[in-house]
């Protein structure tokens, strides 16, 4: 009995981790897409294209943020 509940809660733990692996991969993504979206857009207002860089870096902080706290919260509970 004991053997087929550590096998499910296995079976969980890889389908849970899995499933953050494809949040890190789509946020990544996501977080890439509105930099570019949000430095053309101040670019076009005619903002030099190193200040749009440098204000869309706060959004990579934000991920990295984000994503640091999520490790620490998993890590942490152990």
């Amino acid at each position: 009995m004991k053997v087929s509940s550590l096998a499910v809660s296995f079976l969980y733990m890889i389908r849970l981790l899995i499933s953050l692996f494809f949040l890190w991969l789509t946020l990544g993504w996501k977080v890439r897409k509105a930099r570019k979206a949000f430095e053309k857009q101040l670019i076009r207002q005619g903002m030099a294209k190193k200040d749009a860089e440098r204000l869309s870096a706060f959004y990579s902080k934000l991920k990295d943020n984000i994503m640091t706290t999520l490790k620490g919260s998993m890590f942490r509970n152990r």
